[in-house]
């Protein structure tokens, strides 16, 4: 595997080279160059000669053409969006300036991936989908395996922008740019390249620009959910309307009282405070916010890592869908250690948890009793528990029926492969047809016991 490694690691970037510096209508007139040499050897024919001269005058003019020009002198500063979506096209803009003595024309700009190659243990380790199903000549070079992580890798597609520009000595432009995030996470964008074509467009010489580097967030591809109904009652919660735990009022002033410990600072009276000499407090109505847990299971089995990306978007289409003006929402999983994040009300926005969604992995070892543990310690506040699993099996059905013997309104979602199994009493999300299922959930989700 390690010479295989090596091998293909010198073969992806030597092929990275070229393609950067040759076009596709460059490979074609190569290509008919060297076949045009091949058949025309030892014969006499016109027009394989005449074929070869055309590709050959082409070569020598194109190819010193494009070493030659020059581009000293830009500067570029990228304008991203905020976030983007994994799956969908990002407009940027880079602010260009020439700072050069000479001008700048017929120009392209391209905004290069991070090297996609993988490392030796992801190669090693790594099984492509239905790598069990080729013949043993494939399983023993991993070459498919290798194009596989490959695309996995590989950030982002295009990246070039949309116009030529052109560019006179002081001179600044705007350059539309668009790519097309493969995955979620956070993508650095630090390899900007200016490209100059020759006249045929068959080669081009890449230089990398002098650009500060700009930080892209890519947020889980998310799905249109009906509105849904999560089980489950208020109940009372002393604490203020950030903690509370059921719909109700918004915390009206009734009164002032005098401070006890454990009051939020924020619930001060000032200016009774100064006039008493003592700390007084608002006094304000209880209030009440259904509390809702959204537990994701991060420990996929090997081989699955498709289903924990489904799980992750259907965890992110939950948490933009679900409405947390008058509501919270804990975000539990593990990673490492014990996570909870907590929107809503008074704390945060659901733009937070898409953040932490972009850029969660999945955990090597699973921890379902210290995930379980995580939420039982917080039975007491929620409403109910939105469960969202990467396949189903009897560990994941003991850690539902954990929580369900806590007093837990527990709604299962399981991301899995092909039809779900009979009589399971959750809700089966077909890894490729998310839009499909999610769209057709009931009104109001049912519990699993």
């Amino acid at each position: 595997m390690r010479f295989m490694h090596r091998a293909y690691w010198r073969g992806a970037g030597v092929s990275f080279f070229f393609a950067r510096r040759i076009c596709p209508a460059g490979f074609g007139v190569c290509a008919v160059l060297i076949l045009a040499g091949v058949v025309g050897v030892g014969k006499q024919q016109d027009t394989v000669y005449q074929l070869f001269s055309l590709a050959s005058a082409l070569v020598v003019i194109g190819l010193p053409w494009a070493f030659l020009r020059r581009a000293r002198g830009l500067e570029a500063r990228r304008e991203l969006p905020r976030y983007a979506t994994a799956g969908e096209t990002v407009h940027c803009i880079v602010h260009v300036r020439n700072r050069g003595a000479k001008r700048v024309h017929a120009a392209w700009l391209a905004e290069t991936p991070p090297d996609p190659r993988p490392s030796l243990s992801q190669f090693a380790n790594s099984r492509e989908p239905g790598e069990s199903q080729r013949n043993l000549f494939d399983r023993k070079f991993a070459y498919y395996r290798w194009q596989w992580l490959l695309d996995r890798n590989r950030l982002y597609d295009d990246g070039r922008s949309l116009l030529p520009m052109d560019l006179a000595p002081g001179a600044t432009a705007e350059v539309g740019l668009e790519l097309v995030p493969q995955r979620r996470g956070v993508i650095q964008l630090n390899d900007l390249r200016v490209l100059l074509p020759d006249p045929f467009g068959l080669f081009q010489r890449c230089i990398k620009m002098p650009a500060p580097a700009a930080t892209l967030t890519v947020m889980p591809h998310r799905y249109r959910i009906p509105p849904v109904e999560l089980p489950g009652s208020g109940r009372f919660q002393i604490g203020g309307d950030a903690s509370t735990n059921a719909i109700g009022s918004s915390g009206e002033f009734v009164g002032l009282r005098e401070y006890r410990p454990g009051d939020p600072l924020r619930q001060i009276h000032w200016k009774s405070w100064a006039r008493t000499g003592r700390p007084i407090v608002k006094e304000l109505e209880d209030t009440f916010y259904p509390r809702y847990g959204l537990v994701l299971d991060t420990f996929p089995a090997s081989g699955n890592e498709q289903l924990f990306e489904d799980a992750v978007s259907v965890a992110a289409s939950f948490a933009s869908t679900l409405d947390t003006r008058e509501s919270l929402l804990d975000l539990m999983f593990i990673k490492d250690r014990a996570h909870t994040v907590t929107v809503g009300r008074g704390i945060a926005r659901a733009e937070k948890l898409l953040e932490v969604l972009a850029g969660v992995e999945a955990e090597p070892i699973p921890q379902f009793d210290t995930l379980a543990n995580l939420v039982i310690r917080h039975r007491e506040e929620l409403t109910s528990c939105l469960i969202v699993l990467c396949g189903w099996d009897d560990e994941r059905a003991a850690f539902v029926r954990k929580l369900s013997s806590q007093g837990l309104g527990c709604v299962v979602l399981v991301s899995g492969q092909g039809p779900g199994p009979q009589r399971f009493a959750g809700h089966w999300i077909e890894s490729g047809h998310l839009a499909r299922d999610l769209g057709a959930l009931p009104v109001r989700l049912r519990e699993l016991g």
